[in-house]
């Protein structure tokens, strides 16, 4: 039999170390940046376009990379990329900070995959993109997250403070302001994506004819329960 003195003993042991048997875990890497250090980052300028449709979800996005939006510094930037079988994320704003932030995605949908053997839901991916934007070293992002799972279709965004919004349609990056009046106009419920395409396609175009940090083509990114098919175009008479 066991005196009051073992367990309190006991007691304070696990004051110590309250899960003994929890694998350690890695700390999230940082960054000591101060503003002035991130006005010299190379970053996109951008303008990326997410709407969810009858069929699955559209993103578009422009194909410009720029220096604080006065040099054009690549004309051939793949701004959406795929991190899930049914979803991909665009980049805005800074290049290694969203480069690393898709990567980062990808490898924690795979582990839960492996982990799990499931899929990870959209939801669940929008909130991990929110935690790490949040309190991870990805500064200067303001991505859009875009998905198909067995609850819908689904269109989020994520702000450089690790807010996330669920919304039918939303843009972001340098031209967004230009690319939002295209889509308030000609956004309907129950789109086809052949039909959002044609919208988004015109929502890029249109951030591209004044936007300086945007231009050089769009890439259209079609989700569906079948997958993940991006295409890029440099001329907009493709698309439109």
């Amino acid at each position: 039999m066991r005196h009051p003195t073992e367990f309190s003993q006991t007691v304070d042991q696990l004051a110590a170390d309250p899960n003994p048997y929890e694998p350690e875990v890695g700390s999230m890497p940082e960054n000591n940046l101060s503003n002035a250090d991130l006005d010299s980052v190379n970053k996109t300028g951008t303008t990326t376009i997410g709407i969810s449709t009858a069929d699955g979800v559209i993103i578009a996005t422009d194909m410009r990379a720029s220096l604080g939006g006065r040099f054009v510094s690549n004309k051939n930037v793949q701004k959406v990329e795929q991190i899930h079988p049914r979803a991909a994320l665009t980049m805005v704003g800074s290049v290694g900070g969203a480069q690393s932030f898709i990567s980062t995605l990808r490898a924690e949908v795979n582990l839960y995959e492996s982990r799990r053997g499931k899929d990870i839901s959209i939801e669940a991916l929008a909130t991990l993109a929110g935690n790490f934007a949040r309190g991870g070293p990805f500064f200067a992002i303001a991505p859009i997250l875009g998905g198909v799972d067995d609850d819908g279709h689904h269109v989020y965004s994520v702000d450089m403070a690790g807010g996330v919004m669920k919304d039918d349609y939303t843009v972001t990056g340098s031209g967004m302001q230009l690319a939002y009046g295209h889509l308030e106009q000609a956004y309907e419920d129950d789109l086809s994506n052949e039909e959002a395409k044609t919208i988004a396609a015109r929502g890029i175009k249109s951030a591209v004819e004044r936007d300086t940090g945007s231009g050089n083509g769009v890439f259209l990114c079609e989700i569906t329960d079948e997958g993940v098919d991006i295409q890029g175009h440099h001329d907009f008479d493709e698309v439109l």
